[in-house]
């Protein structure tokens, strides 16, 4: 169990054995309506025709930009620990269908 400690605030996290062992994902895609922000983590397989989508997070938008923040700045400090990430090129992606409507209000 993890613990998060502000001034006069203590919050207890449970976190399952099955959630512990995480989720590999190389894909994300990200949509959005006014009103929440809808992150789908994606395995791809060399080979296999169809990808599926692993987890399903919704976010509200103050929550996204809060994600955001706290991303940009873990890479900060890990690019300061371990080095650039590199991001080799990679061909454009063929469009993909996931036959899900338009995100909307």
């Amino acid at each position: 169990m993890a613990e998060t400690k502000k001034p006069g605030k203590q919050m207890n996290i449970e976190l399952p054995e099955e959630i512990a062992e995480g989720i590999y994902s190389n894909l994300a895609i990200i949509s959005h309506s006014h009103s929440e922000f809808v992150v789908d983590f994606i395995r791809l397989m060399p080979n296999v025709p169809k990808a599926k989508v692993k987890s399903r997070i919704v976010l509200t938008p103050t929550h996204a930009k809060r994600l955001m923040r706290a991303l940009v700045d873990n890479v900060n400090k890990f690019e300061a620990q371990f080095g650039p990430i590199s991001e080799p090129e990679q061909p454009p992606m063929p469009p993909m269908n996931f036959n899900t409507p338009k995100a909307q209000a």
